[in-house]
């Protein structure tokens, strides 16, 4: 590859239905770049990124994306300040061998939330984060921004988090945000989705999914056929592939 080009990507496994790299090419097209490119890594052991980074001289920057965006901290040489609040990773900026991790999922999550919200937010208005994994860290941190109570949801009980079997019709009555974080129903397991009681939603439910493929998930069709309001994560992804280039270029 030419010492012209300046490369960026995305690590994770699998990374076949990955919309990081037709989203930056079209940028890269459309804002006449054309010494940028993007590709997708998919590193089947995070184990393999110090080689991997040997061997691709040019990059400049990674997205990182399931399963890695925890795993990934200890190759790194420094965090942002809110990613280390956050302690989850997606946006790497290599500068001079050094790998700086960012998390601009909070960003996207945020900036795409509150539109999908009534405005101004309804008063004791909380939520339920289903998953708890590094997509989820950043969901929290955003709603402790904002304000917003929640309760943690996930297959394994612990201090702070509830099972999926306890969540009760009156947990359903009293949470009117739920947020699912976990990769259920994304292509091309289209046919699962997180294990709640979706005939319990109402029209003062508000369901929010991060994963953007298919257009709507099993989750997302389930709480609308009972009156929901559904979004899924397409603009967060927009929002913050478009933070983590200003990342790379800073």
């Amino acid at each position: 590859m030419s010492d012209h080009i300046k490369q960026f990507g995305i690590i994770g496994f699998p990374l076949s239905h990955s919309f990081s790299p037709g989203y930056f090419t079209s940028k890269f097209q459309r804002e006449g770049l054309p010494f940028c490119r993007y590709d997708a890594f998919p590193l089947s052991s995070i184990e393999l990124l110090p080689k991997f980074l040997a061997e691709h001289p040019n990059l400049q920057g990674l997205n990182v994306t399931i399963p890695y965006k925890t795993a990934v901290l200890p190759y790194l040489n420094q965090l942002s300040d809110e990613a280390q609040s956050i302690g989850a990773v997606n946006v790497i900026n290599i500068k001079n061998g050094q790998l700086t991790g960012y998390n601009s999922d909070v960003y996207g999550f945020e900036k795409s939330l509150r539109p999908f919200l009534p405005n101004p937010v309804p008063n004791g208005l909380k939520a339920l984060v289903l998953g708890n994994g590094g997509a989820a860290r950043a969901v929290y941190f955003a709603l402790r921004a904002m304000g917003i109570p929640f309760q943690k949801v996930s297959r394994n009980a612990s201090a702070d988090c509830m099972v999926y079997e306890n969540i009760s019709a009156e947990i359903l009555r009293t949470h009117h945000l739920i947020i699912n974080t976990t990769p259920l129903g994304m292509s091309p397991d289209i046919n699962t989705c997180p294990s709640i009681s979706y005939e319990w939603l109402t029209d003062e439910h508000y369901c929010y999914d991060l994963v953007y493929n298919p257009e709507k998930t099993l989750f997302l069709a389930r709480a609308e056929t009972n009156g929901a309001h559904i979004q899924n994560g397409l603009s967060m992804l927009h929002l913050q592939a478009e933070r983590a280039w200003e990342i790379w270029q800073s």
